[in-house]
């Protein structure tokens, strides 16, 4: 290990992250007694030009108002490019003592991120707030993916990057209008067998990009998000997206409908078999190191230091679900 060691982000279970619109508040009261971990309550993209005052009205009155347990609370903003954005953080920071974290979307540079810092800690200053807003970074324009690294260094209240597919797709002029899907033209084929057939494999539009945000955020202690799966009604496409994308690393994604948080909650955490083995590791290597050994065998298999880290990893993030589970009961 590098003697570079970064901290690690807030402790914070974030499988699943509801979207809702500020502009329909009759949704608040639904999405506060959902199971997802995270709620985002948005100014931004969901809500009309005309509505954003109104918007932003409506997501202070339900942030004081509605009891949303112990759920972690975030805001969208509207960019730095706009001028809603001063206006969303100032209304919202001094006035919601409930809010956890403000997700900045369209973030291009560092200095985006340094500019949101400056004025949250000066409401915070101004209020003598001890509670710590975190941040949350959308990569989703090539300025923000040629920059990734350096945003993710650019705060200590940055605790996650979210990748978003919808705007990167138009910021790289692809040609689609899905968010988060395939397209059919994104493939290979295969060298011709020994008949001359050839066979033609669809791949991932997205897999360089949400690969470059992963190593982005481990390295620099953050938690990886994957954005918005566009198609409600592929509920199988969703599935093999979201499975993909915490097989690559990614600790939870976005949701923009109900029916898309119990599938995405359970690609996102261990299975009980993930669990039992992982804690057969723990012990194992518990063994050892009373008999001074570096490594084990289970079931035929080497085990060492490696595959301890793998194995506290899943048991930290199991304890961390089951610790959610009992203060809903």
């Amino acid at each position: 290990m590098s003697f570079t060691q970064p901290e690690g982000p807030a402790a914070r279970l974030h499988r699943t992250e509801l979207a809702v619109p500020g502009s329909t508040p009759a949704l608040f009261e639904k999405a506060a007694r959902s199971a997802a971990d995270v709620i985002f309550l948005d100014v931004e993209d969901a809500v009309a030009p005309g509505d954003k005052e109104k918007a932003r009205a409506n997501v202070i009155k339900g942030l004081n108002e509605i009891d949303w347990g112990a759920k972690g609370m975030s805001v969208r903003i509207n960019g730095a490019d706009t001028h809603y954005m001063y206006r969303d953080v100032i209304d919202i920071v001094e006035n919601c003592p409930r809010l956890d974290m403000i997700m900045m979307p369209k973030v291009g540079v560092p200095a985006d991120i340094y500019a949101l810092d400056m004025l949250v800690t000066q409401i915070e200053q101004s209020r003598a707030r001890s509670k710590k807003i975190g941040f949350v970074a959308l990569i989703e324009t090539a300025l923000g993916l040629t920059n990734v690294e350096a945003i993710a260094q650019s705060s200590k209240r940055l605790e996650a990057m979210y990748f978003g597919a919808g705007d990167l797709a138009a910021s790289l002029r692809m040609r689609t209008t899905s968010i988060g899907g395939l397209h059919p033209d994104h493939g290979v084929l295969s060298d011709a067998d020994a008949a001359g057939q050839r066979s033609y494999t669809q791949t991932d539009p997205w897999h360089a990009a949400q690969n470059r945000v992963v190593v982005a955020c481990r390295a620099y202690g953050l938690r990886p998000l994957d954005g918005a799966f566009g198609d409600i009604k592929d509920a199988a496409g969703f599935l093999a997206a979201t499975k993909r994308a915490a097989a690559m690393g990614f600790a939870g994604r976005m949701v923009i409908h109900p029916s898309q948080i119990a599938p995405s909650n359970v690609a996102f955490s261990p299975s009980e078999k993930e669990v039992a083995d992982a804690r057969r590791v723990l012990a194992a290597m518990e063994e050892a190191a009373r008999e001074k050994r570096g490594a084990v065998q289970i079931d035929g298999k080497l085990i060492d230091v490696a595959n301890l880290r793998m194995a506290q990893n899943i048991v930290r993030m199991a304890d961390a679900i089951a610790g959610v589970s009992a203060a809903v009961r």
